[in-house]
């Protein structure tokens, strides 16, 4: 991978993208109802929490628990909802990003190139989770060869597309803009400040090589995944939170489906 001062060429394809969804964002605050706000959180946690966090994360990338494919499936679909990219682009990101932490030129959103390439800029002038398919294979074969993986992955931008036009139908542009472009825009910041407060500000409960931190705020955000120091201490484990007052909703879904019989082989930290 190039170091960000290799790439020259903003994304325009990202980049117009974001520029829309925060100008639909702003719009949005104009236009409040209570059913918009209801809509863009349980929207938010089906996302960030089951797709995002429980989904692209604990279950695609790492592996942390096993689940039906079904189940799998519609994980996917979910984190498909955060327009965070199709899961096999999301995996490949992460997975170099935890093989590379943090060493400039390597991982893909390293904060030791700056706290705003850390948290947005590599999506502008970076990667932007775009690799060529000898990439994609080599930090993720096991979804490659997956054919439903391929074409959720080819079409991830569908399920939002099909959810912004019912929004649109069933309570005009005040439900669509609260339920697709503020929340999607709060959810893509929420997931940014992982990879760039997490690895700034926070206490450390292990010493790990890198200079990742618990953050308790961005685990409220993000439905757990604050507690990035535990989490790169115990990469393949499936709870973060590790104490009590560690707040981790995602971990509390994965036990919620591991206690209905949709979840085996959870991984746990080894330390603690």
């Amino acid at each position: 991978m190039k170091a960000h001062k290799d790439h020259k060429r903003i994304n325009w394809d990202s980049t117009l993208f974001l520029i829309l969804f925060h100008l639909g964002a702003i719009a949005a605050l104009f236009m409040f109802s209570w059913s918009g706000l209801t809509v863009a959180l349980i929207l938010a946690w089906l996302a960030g929490g089951l797709g995002v966090g429980m989904g692209y994360h604990r279950l695609l990338t790492h592996r942390g628990y096993k689940t039906p494919k079904l189940v799998e499936y519609i994980l996917t679909i979910c984190g498909m909802l955060s327009l965070e990219g199709g899961a096999i682009n999301w995996v490949v990101t992460h997975r170099i990003h935890h093989q590379h932490t943090e060493e400039p030129g390597k991982d893909p959103h390293t904060p030791r190139e700056g706290k705003w390439w850390a948290h947005m800029g590599w999506i502008l002038r970076g990667t932007a989770q775009q690799y060529p398919k000898p990439v994609l294979r080599q930090y993720a074969p096991d979804l490659y060869k997956d054919p439903v993986h391929l074409f959720l992955n080819r079409f991830y931008y569908m399920p939002l597309v099909i959810l912004g036009l019912s929004l649109l139908l069933l309570g005009g542009w005040p439900l669509l803009l609260w339920g697709v472009a503020l929340r999607v825009t709060v959810g893509l910041h929420a997931t940014w400040l992982v990879n760039s407060a997490t690895h700034l500000w926070g206490s450390r409960r292990f010493a790990t090589k890198d200079d990742s931190r618990n953050n308790w705020w961005v685990a409220l955000l993000t439905w757990g995944e604050g507690w990035h120091n535990n989490h790169h201490a115990n990469p393949v484990a499936a709870r973060h939170g590790l104490a009590w007052y560690e707040i981790d909703i995602n971990w509390w879904g994965i036990r919620f489906l591991q206690v209905t019989g949709l979840a085996n082989s959870i991984k746990l930290a080894t330390q603690s």
